[in-house]
C-alpha cells in the first residue's frame, strides 16, 4: 500500500515542505488510499461530523444505558456549567461533558463513529463541539480537524496499536485524547510542528492507563475515562490543556514517533489481566465483581 506517511515525523515535514495542513495531507492520502475523488471522501467525513453531532446531542438531552450502569452524567455536567460553580473553566467542562454524552449514547447501544473506537469516541467530538463556541470554525474547518485527528490516528494504528485488548486503554482514550489534541491545534490555527508537540504531550500523559472495563462492558470505567481520570487529566481534558501547552511554545522533550513507540512496548509487557478481559484493575475489586454478578448472573467471585 502507498502512503504519504509513515510516521508523524514524515507527516510534519510533509506538510511543512508544501506548505499545508495536516488535514490536506490526510485528505491527500485518503485519496491514494481509496482510490475516490476529493468530493466522495469529503462527503464521507461529513457524514461522520454529523453522525458525532446527533450522538452529542441525543447524550446531552439523558440516556440510560440497558444496565444501568451509565447513563445522565453529561446532563449533570451541563447543569453544573449553568450553575456558574464550575472551577475548570466552562470550555474544559463542556468539552467532558459532551465526551461523556457520547460514550452514553454507544454504552446505550446509539450510534456513534468510532474514533478510534468506540470506548473512546467520545474525546474528538467531545473536544470539536466545545471548543467551537470559542474558535467559531467554519464547517470545513470542522472537517479538517477530523482528517487531521485522523491523521495522527493513523499513524497509531500503524506503528503502535489502537485496541485495549492490545495495549491498554492507553491505546484507545490516550490515542483518542493524543489525536484531539493535535487537531486542536491546527483549528487554532497552529503548526504542523506544535500539532505533533500537542500529541506527544497528550499522549505521555497516558501512557500505562490499562483496560479494565467493569464486567467487560464499554461503560465502567471507559466513560467517565473519555473525561477525566482519577489522579491524571483524561480524555477530552488531556486534549485540551494539551493543546493549550503546545500553543503556548511548549514543546515535548521526546519525539512524537518515540512516544507512540513507547506506548507499543509498554501495550506488550502489559499483563493480560489489564487489557480489555476484565480480570483485573477496577473489573477486580469487590464492586467491580458484584456488578457483574448482578448484570450477568452467577455468584460474586472470592473477594482477595
Amino acid at each position: 500500500m502507498e502512503v504519504l506517511f509513515h510516521n508523524v515525523r514524515e507527516l510534519v515535514e510533509r506538510a511543512e515542505n508544501e506548505n499545508k495542513l495536516i488535514s490536506e495531507i490526510m485528505i491527500e492520502q485518503e485519496m491514494l488510499m481509496s482510490e475516490r475523488s476529493r468530493e466522495e471522501i469529503i462527503a464521507q467525513m461529513e457524514n461522520n461530523l454529523k453522525v458525532m453531532e446527533e450522538a452529542l446531542e441525543k447524550g446531552l438531552k439523558g440516556v440510560k444505558s440497558v444496565t444501568g450502569l451509565t447513563g445522565g452524567d453529561a446532563v449533570l455536567m451541563q447543569n453544573y456549567i449553568q450553575s456558574g460553580k464550575g472551577l475548570s473553566g466552562d470550555i474544559l467542562l463542556d468539552a467532558v461533558s459532551k465526551a461523556v454524552a457520547t460514550n452514553e449514547v454507544n454504552a446505550a447501544m446509539g450510534t456513534i463513529c468510532a474514533t478510534p473506537t468506540a470506548g473512546s469516541a467520545g474525546v474528538v467530538p467531545g473536544t470539536l463541539f466545545a471548543v467551537k463556541n470559542k474558535l467559531n470554525p467554519t464547517k470545513e474547518q470542522m472537517v479538517r480537524y477530523l482528517f487531521t485527528s485522523g491523521a495522527f490516528g493513523f499513524v497509531v494504528a500503524n506503528n503502535a496499536s489502537i485496541s485495549g485488548a492490545a495495549g491498554g486503554c492507553q491505546a484507545e482514550v490516550g490515542s483518542a485524547a493524543a489525536m484531539a489534541a493535535a487537531a486542536i491545534v491546527e483549528m487554532a490555527g497552529g503548526t504542523p510542528a506544535q500539532s505533533s508537540h500537542a500529541f506527544a504531550i497528550s499522549l505521555k500523559n497516558m501512557l500505562g492507563l490499562v483496560c479494565d472495563p467493569v464486567a467487560g462492558l464499554v461503560e465502567v470505567p471507559c466513560v467517565k475515562r473519555n473525561a477525566m481520570g482519577a489522579a491524571n487529566a483524561m480524555g477530552a481534558a488531556n486534549a485540551m490543556v494539551a493543546a493549550d501547552m503546545a500553543l503556548a511554545g511548549i514543546t515535548s522533550r521526546i519525539p512524537t514517533d518515540e512516544v507512540i513507540g513507547a506506548m507499543y512496548r509498554i501495550g506488550q509487557t502489559m499483563p493480560t489481566a489489564l487489557k480489555e478481559t476484565a480480570q483485573g484493575g477496577l473489573a477486580a475489586t469487590p464492586t467491580g465483581k458484584a456488578l457483574q454478578a448482578k448484570i450477568f448472573g452467577g455468584a460474586v467471585l472470592e473477594r482477595g
